[in-house]
């Protein structure tokens, strides 16, 4: 045990002394933060476009489109249609004079059809106060021509403000369906990051050792299975002390909000900050550890199998393949938490720690489900781990060929 120890505490010290980490934990919650505050910024500070109307239509839309445009967004100006309009208008563009021009015609009330064309057409916020503009402009042509009084209509008019809850453990809770996406969607690439960066952390360590001879020596003083064991746990102790830096700073980022002008629910963003609870939470770090030490273990056993980088990166190609079908799974579990291939998901150990959380946040799961997910989880553990070991075994002390899965499994069957 002793031993174990003492290369847990090497691991560790090795790793929080060198400055990429301290890096990466000061990065990491800016980086995040930044998906929440930058977006609004943006969106809050988004500049006027200054466009032009050429009205060809014989019911004067143009005038209505322009008269009916939010002006803190888009203000429209009036142009006659003529041979040599276009070319002119382009050029006016291309000059920055103009933002772009408008082509409307009498198709847009006959067909929904008009054109955009500007330097910039990507803008969502632009693109869509046109395309609500030109809709209420052909409606209302379309109702007046229907003998329809268009001002009663609009009296008429209810804005719903639609507002969600929540329902866990039998009670309504305070959160939202931005902030049970949130959860769940930023629970789900910690997740994924974590667990591949300090599983090829893993593998980079065992290989930096055998390919410099020191594993010979260390071999001499334990055995191969405490040293894998004791990478394992220094490498995840490590990726903990690093969630706890992120936790704090992310929280400081998120209280500075405010004084940056940044408000993600003013701002209609998607992603806002959830209220995680202590359930939460322990899911989280439990489905965290049990991932990590699932994947360590194998990419632990694939540096033993390589001579060089580029044998494991090859390598470590189908174990990265098992965590990447979770992440692109992400969205659909996101829709339908309880669907055949979620709960699917959330039970087979090598994408459990991905989809099981984010099922969690997503859903209002009975804890029978968590339960055999995590036993599952566990029985992978030990099944792949002592897999690994084995496979450590032999072939941390072998180079130059790789071995094929012939090999591979004379080894395990022999070690």
């Amino acid at each position: 045990m002793n031993k174990i120890f003492a290369i847990v505490r090497r691991e560790f010290i090795e790793r929080v002394r060198r400055p990429l980490f301290w890096v990466m934990a000061l990065v990491g919650p800016v980086l995040f933060g930044g998906l929440m505050v930058i977006p609004a910024l943006l969106i809050g500070r988004g500049t006027l476009k200054h466009i032009a109307i050429v009205d060809a239509s014989h019911a004067g839309l143009g005038k209505k489109a322009a008269a009916l445009f939010d002006t803190s967004k888009v203000q429209g100006v009036l142009v006659s249609p003529g041979p040599r309009v276009d070319d002119s208008l382009q050029a006016a563009v291309s000059a920055r004079q103009l933002d772009g021009f408008l082509l409307i015609g009498d198709a847009l009330v006959d067909s929904g059809k008009a054109e955009y064309r500007a330097s910039n057409v990507s803008s969502f916020t632009t693109n869509g106060e046109i395309e609500s503009t030109l809709q209420r402009v052909a409606s209302q042509v379309k109702l007046e021509r229907e003998g329809i009084d268009t001002a009663s209509i609009r009296r008429a008019g209810v804005h719903v403000d639609l507002a969600t809850h929540k329902i866990a453990g039998g009670k309504v809770t305070e959160e939202s369906a931005g902030q049970s996406f949130s959860l769940a969607y930023f629970m789900g690439i910690i997740l994924y990051i974590s667990i591949l960066l300090y599983g090829i952390n893993v593998m980079s360590s065992v290989l930096e050792e055998k390919t410099t001879r020191i594993v010979e020596v260390l071999i001499s003083s334990v055995r191969p299975f405490e040293l894998m064991l004791g990478k394992v746990i220094g490498t995840g102790a490590v990726s903990l002390f690093q969630f706890l830096i992120w936790g704090v700073t992310g929280r400081w980022i998120y209280s500075m909000r405010h004084q940056l002008g940044a408000d993600t629910e003013s701002a209609g963003m998607p992603f806002q900050v959830p209220h995680v609870s202590a359930d939460t939470a322990a899911i989280f770090l439990a489905y965290f550890l049990g991932g990590f030490m699932l994947y360590s273990a194998m990419f632990a056993a694939v540096g033993a199998i390589s001579s060089n980088e580029q044998e494991a990166r090859q390598a470590q190609q189908p174990v990265s393949m098992l965590l990447i079908l979770s992440y692109i799974s992400m969205f659909g579990m996101l829709n339908d938490p309880n669907s055949t291939y979620a709960v699917t998901l959330s039970l087979i150990p090598f994408t459990s720690p991905i989809a099981m959380p984010v099922r969690w946040a997503a859903g209002n799961l009975p804890i029978r489900e968590v339960i055999i997910s995590l036993a599952l989880l566990i029985i992978g553990i030990l099944g792949v781990t002592w897999v690994a070991a084995r496979i450590y075994r032999v072939g941390i002390l072998m180079t130059g060929k790789r071995p094929n899965p012939k090999e591979l499994l004379r080894w395990i069957r022999t070690a």
